[in-house]
């Protein structure tokens, strides 16, 4: 059908299938070709030399005209030149009949050596494919030899390292143990000359005696040293009984006298003995002052939004915490800076960079006169600082991990630390030195300290109880997730934990039983050091979520008492509120600190 046909022409597309039904001849063609590339010219030049052969024969052969009768000669007759010269066409015939069988015969010889050769060929190029693999194979194997040998030889000198950090170490810990037993040695004796001092004095004291009289001059004149009291007392008014007993005159041992000389032998005995001690070259310094008292928070204010917002530190900030005055503040971050803010007119004041950690700080804490800092390091140590210096006091190492908390004890001078490494130490500040070692089955991921009791949480979710005058844990509480910090009450009474099952736990450690669990939609803990606390009353627990958000619940009912949202856009490492409560800091993984009214 003409409809039906279809155009053809040099612009006519050739179908896809039509091409290629042509290259998979053309490749046929090419591969067919190939084996007879060098039959085809020898078989063509035999039949030319056939055909040359053939022609020559029929150029020798006599034509009919040409063909002379032979006549038989006698045996008288001679026979001429002619005739013994040139042979007969049909002897000629027959002869190259028989040199073409020949050269038919070599040919098809030489066909057949050529497809034998072929056949060599082919074996001698496998059997060189094999070796130069098998070469290829034995270089390998020889380059990873050479390799697996210079890894050896690599681990061989790293393991002498590692035992020469060992040896070196322990030999830093043995000079340092002496070093503190020397510097004890040196301060018991101090000590004890002090003790003989003030004994003797207070023998001395004893031995005074004073005589009461009406005129005050008098009685300060009886008097001779730390006698001024009386002379106070004696100028007030006089009570009956005391007029009473101005008729006697004798001489005795005046009570009041010997009690104020004795109060301030105590007060310094007690400076005495709270003298302050430096490492390495030690030096007795003046009396400290006391503690200041923490404040007493009646009822804690609860935070309704932002305040102040700061980008503190340089890469995401994972600890907070106030001092004992409320208004000083210390955060710790991933760029191994500690930094001390001033709460001051609800905003906070930069005031103080800390400069001397070896790697990220994940814990910070503030001793209870405000005037040291203690910070945990992944730098497998504890860094100390005395607020108003900028570089580290002491370095506490014996760590062989990354050191996860570090707290101070109730008093300034002993401070506990915890870290993946599966222990939990005990420290002497004044010495920097280790006093106790407690090995434990799991991580620590945080700790707290009471009176006399030192609480960890656990990566195996549990919580265990040490007796610091013992060497046993005394008690183990199991939660549901790992644990990721601690929160002890003022009045060492209630625990708070945060797990990373999403939960926190109150636990009443007057029965050591769980009393509250809080969850709340949207709340997610965010990391492993995730930190929630009690308001100083005790009256709420406050925790940070993985989206940003403050999560703050009733610890008697158990609701969740408010949810805040604010300038936080990424997860919330830890939170803080200061003893007052009066002001709450949250800090996350943006470098963001916001102070929260």
């Amino acid at each position: 059908m003409a409809g039906s046909r279809v155009p053809s022409g040099p612009d006519t597309p050739v179908a896809p299938w039509k091409r290629h039904i042509v290259l998979q001849l053309r490749q046929r063609d090419r591969t067919q070709k190939a084996l007879f590339l060098e039959l085809m010219p020898a078989y063509h030049r035999l039949l030319e030399k056939a055909e040359l052969l053939a022609q020559f024969s029929e150029k020798l052969q006599p034509e009919p005209n040409d063909v002379t009768p032979i006549t038989h000669q006698g045996p008288w007759e001679e026979s001429g030149p002619a005739s013994d010269q040139v042979p007969s066409p049909a002897t000629l015939r027959v002869k190259w009949q028989e040199e073409e069988q020949g050269l038919q015969l070599v040919c098809g010889e030489m066909a057949y050596q050529v497809v034998e050769r072929r056949a060599a060929l082919g074996t001698l190029e496998s059997e060189l494919e094999a070796r130069q693999s098998r070469s290829r194979k034995s270089r390998t194997r020889a380059a990873y030899d050479t390799l697996r040998a210079h890894a050896g030889l690599q681990d061989a000198a790293l393991r002498r390292l590692e035992e020469e950090a060992r040896d070196l170490l322990e030999r830093l810990v043995q000079r340092k143990a002496r070093a503190a037993a020397e510097r004890n040695l040196r301060n018991e004796r101090r000590e004890k000359a002090k003790q003989a001092r003030v004994s003797q004095e207070l023998k001395k004291a004893a031995k005074r005696t004073v005589s009461i009289s009406e005129n005050p001059d008098t009685l300060g004149d009886g008097v001779s040293e730390g006698a001024e009291p009386l002379a106070a007392l004696a100028s007030e008014p006089k009570s009956p009984d005391s007029e009473a007993c101005e008729k006697w005159k004798r001489p005795f041992r005046s009570a009041s006298a010997t009690s104020l000389t004795l109060s301030r032998c105590v007060d310094v005995v007690k400076g005495l003995l709270d003298f302050k001690k430096r490492r390495g070259h030690s030096v007795g310094g003046a009396p400290e002052q006391r503690y200041l008292s923490i404040p007493v928070c009646v009822a804690a204010r609860l935070p309704t939004g932002p305040q102040d917002v700061l980008d503190a530190h340089l890469s995401e900030v994972n600890a907070v915490h106030f001092g004992p005055n409320s208004s000083l503040l210390a955060t710790g971050g991933a760029d191994r800076l500690v930094r001390l803010w001033n709460v001051v007119g609800g905003r906070l004041e930069a005031s103080q960079t800390l400069e001397g950690a070896g790697g990220s700080i994940t814990s910070v804490d503030v001793d209870p006169s405000g005037s040291q800092v203690l910070a945990a390091t992944y730098s497998q140590a504890a860094q100390l600082w005395t607020v108003g210096e900028a570089q580290s006091k002491e370095t506490l190492s014996g760590h062989t991990d990354k050191v996860t908390a570090a707290k101070f004890k109730l008093t300034r001078h002993q401070a506990v630390t915890g870290s993946r490494d599966r222990t939990v130490k005990e420290w002497d500040l004044g010495r920097a030195y280790c006093s106790r070692t407690i090995k434990v089955l799991s991580y620590c991921n945080d700790v707290v300290c009471g009176d006399h009791v030192i609480i960890s949480g656990h990566n195996d979710q549990k919580i265990r109880f040490w007796d610091s005058r013992g060497p046993h844990c005394t008690q183990v509480i199991p939660v549901q997730g790992r644990v990721t910090s601690l929160s002890l009450s003022q009045d060492q009474l209630h625990l708070l934990s945060c797990s990373r099952d999403d939960t926190l736990k109150v636990i009443d450690l007057r029965v050591s039983n769980i009393r509250q669990v809080f969850r709340a939609d949207g709340f997610k803990c965010g990391s492993d050091w995730t930190k929630a606390v009690f308001s100083p009353d005790r009256s709420y627990a406050l925790a940070g979520s993985a989206d940003g958000a403050l999560y703050i619940w009733d610890v008697d009912t158990g609701k969740l008492e408010s949810s805040l949202r604010g300038p936080h856009c990424a997860a919330i490492n830890a939170v803080a509120w200061c003893y007052s409560g009066s002001h709450v800091v949250s800090v996350d993984q943006a470098r963001k600190v916001v102070l929260w009214h």
